[in-house]
């Protein structure tokens, strides 16, 4: 029996419903089907102070050591990282054991269509999870280049046809004619390989579109060698227009990266400007007349999180905002691996002041609730930086939370990390978004993957 009249608004994307309606006309779901699986939005937090982050160990010299300082003028305080990893906070001063950053009061919270928790002020837009989930549409991976009927019923050549009813002609719009059902969208699944550097980027499994969005690439310093760079930003999924955002942060930052390293920048200058830059996108999506492109003017301003990495031949800087992360995972796996950046989340809060265990924070359903993001309605701009010099050749990883709630510790992500990583990035960056896909694929899911040290300019995978 059809549940069409039951509904309001469409189980997926939240979509207003008119009476009658069979499919969204917004993202195509089939009203008739069973409501979807909830994903795992990335959401935001407001309201209260961050809690503090408590001293960390002292440094137990596993092989780094910390990189020189540079001269970062207006750059934010030092960050807090894993004890064994010292670094340079982004004014160039080491990072002492002590080192804790303090989250500044927030008022207000984001409008969302959803409640919020009267004891953390945190807005939740997931449902809980249905024991068994309906259906969905084929995998967009699986749907090319078959021809759609033409009037007599047979296919015509080159036209598109639909992935979900495999009949049904592809109108203008991206529909199909015949069940209505939304066509695949070109970031559905997204690969790139720029010299030894590659990202991937997937919609997961869950998710009705991708809302991640990566940049790579690679540029000369002044001296002449090479510096290899990736952005990956997560578009914050109760905001409007997260995949905009994302998307608007990524390119921004990447070509502040671009432009200001061969000019003589120090990376870690050159990563603080590039998020701010990046914020400054994100922040301009909120001033164009969105509500042309928006059925839900209410909702609030396009936000996403933010996470970069620049390699050289000696330093390796990174930078973000929010909770995607990047790894370090050394050639020699007899080496420890490490997560070089700390969440702004929910759940990395309970950690650091010692309220609950790693393992109880994540598995809570308040975990992915971020308390720093890209955006017009973010409290205040506090990018995070910090730079190493590490001793031996390795890989860096840099990912959303799609990929690392499958690989959350560092071993983790070492494990699924291929041995030959460094010498084939595209290869490894394939494997690890499968991995994600295997666990479930609840999120999306986007990973780049670097050499350290930065090949020479020329160099590419093998």
């Amino acid at each position: 029996m059809s549940q069409t009249h039951q509904l309001s608004a469409c189980p997926s994307c939240r979509e207003p419903l008119e009476s009658g309606d069979r499919f969204c006309g917004a993202c195509g779901y089939d009203l008739s089907a069973a409501a979807p699986s909830p994903d795992t939005p990335t959401l935001t937090m407001r309201d209260g102070s961050a809690l503090p982050h408590p001293a960390a160990p002292g440094d137990d010299g596993a092989g780094w050591r910390a990189a020189g300082a540079p001269d970062a003028s207006g750059a934010p305080a030092a960050v807090h990282l894993p004890s064994d990893l010292p670094g340079t906070d982004s004014g160039g001063s080491p990072l002492s054991p002590g080192a804790a950053r303090q989250q500044p009061p927030a008022t207000g919270s984001p409008a969302s269509p959803s409640a919020a928790s009267p004891a953390s002020g945190v807005r939740f837009d997931r449902p809980a999870e249905p024991e068994e989930y309906p259906l969905q549409a084929p995998d967009p991976r699986q749907a090319a280049g078959r021809a759609a009927p033409a009037g007599d019923g047979t296919p015509a050549e080159g036209a598109a046809v639909c992935v979900a009813c495999r009949a049904g002609r592809v109108d203008s719009d991206g529909y199909c004619e015949n069940c209505g059902h939304a066509q695949p969208r070109e970031r559905d699944h997204m690969e790139q390989e720029s010299g030894p550097v590659a990202a991937v980027s997937d919609r997961g499994l869950r998710h009705h579109r991708n809302e991640d969005a990566f940049a790579v690439g690679g540029t000369a310093l002044p001296d002449g060698s090479p510096a290899l760079l990736a952005v990956v930003c997560d578009g914050v999924s109760s905001a409007t227009r997260p995949d905009d955002a994302s998307l608007a942060a990524s390119r921004a930052a990447s070509e502040s990266l671009l432009a200001a390293l061969p000019r003589g920048t120090h990376p870690q200058q050159a990563m603080h400007e590039a998020i701010v830059a990046a914020a400054q996108a994100v922040e301009a999506l909120a001033e164009e007349p969105a509500t042309a492109r928006e059925h839900a003017p209410h909702q609030n301003a396009p936000a996403c999180t933010f996470v970069g990495a620049v390699v050289t031949t000696g330093l390796l800087v990174v930078g973000w905002v929010g909770d995607s992360r990047v790894y370090w995972v050394p050639v020699d796996r007899d080496a420890p691996p490490a997560r070089l950046t700390e969440d702004d989340s929910w759940a990395a809060q309970m950690v650091a002041a010692g309220l609950m265990s790693e393992s109880e924070a994540y598995a809570d359903e308040r975990a992915h609730a971020i308390t720093g993001w890209l955006g017009a309605d973010a409290y205040e701009l506090e990018p995070h930086t910090a730079s190493f010099k590490p001793d031996r050749p390795g890989v860096v990883v840099v990912c959303t939370d799609g990929l690392w709630n499958y690989a959350e510790a560092a071993e983790e992500m070492a494990e699924a990390l291929p041995p030959d990583a460094a010498a084939r990035p595209l290869h490894s960056a394939r494997v690890l978004v499968g991995h994600a896909l295997d666990g479930g694929g609840h999120d999306n899911v986007t990973v780049a993957v670097l050499p350290f040290p930065a090949p020479p300019q020329g160099a590419g995978s093998a």
